[in-house]
């Protein structure tokens, strides 16, 4: 995107420095990284920059209007419901692509967005495996708002363990070691040392929550959550039944509150209005189906990675939805083929992290991950045998 820095990366390139990069990654948790780590990063300068936060921050308007939680009542599947809601989720990431307008200018559009985690403490580490490797321009960080790793570590300690030991705060996912992001999770106790605990091995005690550690019953008091319930309803039946402890009051606090995974998510899309946010519709409040269809996406409310999204839609698609309640019409976003590399150019997504502490009125952006293709779409399944693809970060001109 920047042609200079582009092309002095390209030219210092090699297959050695990305072999020992992928050493210096693994180097903690070896066989830990399960996804594909790109040749490069993405280099942003200061006016894209500029571009992607203020959408961000228009969605955080939503997002903190006094009316947002009625707006979003309907979000979360009625068996789905966890009690216990905070006033507002902790994390944030908004996910964009690089795309041309028609006057052939670069711009992001807003793909999704998820008031959930993602690869928090694994970006910690990218950033100083790359670094190691590579000379990053003067003036460019993967860091936003002014944050660094000392204090993006902080931040992040901060809001997931509080004032509580760190080993009565847990990293909750169902069956973790075998997750294809389990690496974040290795990294976030490393860096702010809680454990990684499975579902199956909590233990409850009436409205308190326990786990084993060294012979000891370490009473839980937060949870950082990563179980996705999706991901729940598709284990067998003993891990589904354990899963059920999320719908009962306990005496725990949540780092991010489940419900927040639903409020804020495609749910959320329709009631935004920004350049920079493709149009939305809730499918069954849609009044007439668009005369050019082909540029819309159809995708499920309710499902996480891509399931289920329907990319070449047709009005035979839209009149088999049964539940078109649970469904939206997105205007279909093209990614721009503009990180050139040395065969043909890649596609580009960004994530941005926001964090929300306790007691401050909005979240704030404060660090990123990029996802680079040359497939039809991001993701591991559209990008097989092919190089300079896979999972990455954005240098931001400061």
């Amino acid at each position: 995107m920047i042609s200079h820095i582009r092309k002095s990366y390209n030219q210092s390139f090699s297959d050695e420095k990305y072999a020992a990069l992928l050493q210096e990654l693994q180097s903690g948790h070896p066989g830990a990284i399960e996804f594909r780590i790109a040749e490069t990063p993405v280099f942003v300068n200061k006016d894209f920059k500029e571009k992607i936060l203020s959408a961000c921050e228009a969605i955080v308007d939503v997002i903190t209007a006094p009316n947002f939680k009625s707006l979003t009542e309907r979000a979360i599947p009625k068996n789905e419901y966890v009690p216990g809601e905070n006033a507002h989720t902790h994390f944030i990431a908004f996910d964009f692509g690089i795309c041309q307008n028609a006057a052939g200018e670069l711009e992001p559009q807003l793909i999704e967005m998820q008031g959930f985690p993602t690869l928090f403490a694994f970006q910690v580490l990218y950033d100083e495996a790359v670094r190691k490797q590579y000379k990053i321009p003067e003036g460019y960080s993967a860091y936003l708002n002014g944050y660094d790793r000392t204090s993006y570590i902080s931040l992040l300690k901060e809001i997931i363990v509080g004032q509580n030991n760190p080993e009565e705060v847990i990293l909750l996912e169902i069956l973790p070691h075998q997750q294809k992001t389990k690496i974040d999770f290795y990294c976030t106790s490393d860096y702010i040392g809680i454990p990684v605990i499975c579902l199956t091995e909590l233990i409850q005690e009436g409205r308190q929550l326990f786990y084993w550690k060294d012979g000891r019953k370490i009473r839980i008091k937060r949870i950082y959550n990563r179980v996705i319930s999706d991901d729940l309803q598709q284990q067998g039946e003993a891990i589904r039944e354990k899963g059920k402890i999320f719908q009962e009051e306990l005496d725990v606090e949540w780092i991010t509150h489940p419900n927040w995974f639903y409020r804020i998510s495609k749910y959320t899309l329709p009631f935004i209005r920004h350049r920079y946010v493709p149009e939305t519709f809730f499918l069954n409040e849609l009044k007439t189906i668009p005369a050019d269809l082909e540029n819309y996406v159809l995708k499920p409310l309710f499902s996480f990675a891509g399931q289920g999204v329907v990319i070449d839609v047709t009005a035979g698609d839209i009149e088999q939805i049964k539940n078109p309640e649970n469904w939206i019409l997105q205007r279909k976003v093209n990614y721009a083929a503009v990180i050139d590399t040395p065969n043909e150019p890649a596609k580009a997504e960004l994530r941005i992290f926001y964090f929300w502490k306790e007691d401050a009125t909005r979240p704030i952006p404060v660090n990123n991950l990029a996802r680079l293709s040359k497939g039809k779409m991001i993701g591991v399944r559209y990008n097989q045998d092919k190089t300079w693809v896979g999972g990455s970060l954005a240098y931001f001109e400061q």
